[in-house]
């Protein structure tokens, strides 16, 4: 059976300090950097190295990939405009467009869609439930997508098998 695995990384707390940067332009903040290293550590812990990266343009998703890059071994990352902002359906036809060969997908991006579209992928479940609540910064959600063909992903596809938030790893 073939199992595609969708990682949906929403970017790490961003730095509100500077309110001239349009919102696009705006780096982490000192929170936001411990966050992804505490995803880091957990990316490693769990052995987790996608085949591929998918990250939107804005600066606080670039700035979270080159921190959590270290435990993503040799998979390569696409830095893509069409991800900053991107609502959930127009995540999903990014999905949908994968190579059959990429077993794994890692997508670094924002609120709402990464939200949106993990709770239109995943079926119920006690883990969805936490989801439902928040989404916060820093938080990963892990999605099995079993017996799968990426063009033809739909709702209700995939069991969310983890949902880390890392303010509350250690």
């Amino acid at each position: 059976m073939d199992v595609h695995t969708v990682y949906l990384l929403r970017h790490a707390k961003s730095d509100w300090s500077d309110q001239t940067l349009p919102d696009h332009a705006r780096p982490l903040a000192p929170r936001g950097r411990r966050d992804a290293t505490r995803i880091t550590s957990h990316l490693r812990q769990r052995g987790i190295e996608p085949t591929l990266v998918l990250c939107s343009s804005a600066e606080r998703t670039r700035e979270t990939l080159e921190l959590i890059r270290p435990a993503l071994g040799a998979a390569p990352a696409l830095i893509e405009d069409e991800l900053y902002a991107a609502t959930k359906e127009e995540l999903l036809e990014r999905l949908r467009a994968l190579p059959e060969q990429s077993a794994s997908v890692l997508v670094i991006g924002h609120n709402p869609g990464l939200e949106e579209l993990a709770l239109m992928l995943a079926t119920p479940s006690r883990t969805r439930r936490r989801l439902e609540a928040k989404f916060p910064t820093a938080a990963l959600a892990t999605l099995a997508v079993p017996e799968a063909k990426w063009a033809r992903l739909a709702a209700g596809d995939a069991d969310l098998t983890s949902f880390v938030v890392a303010k509350q790893l250690r």
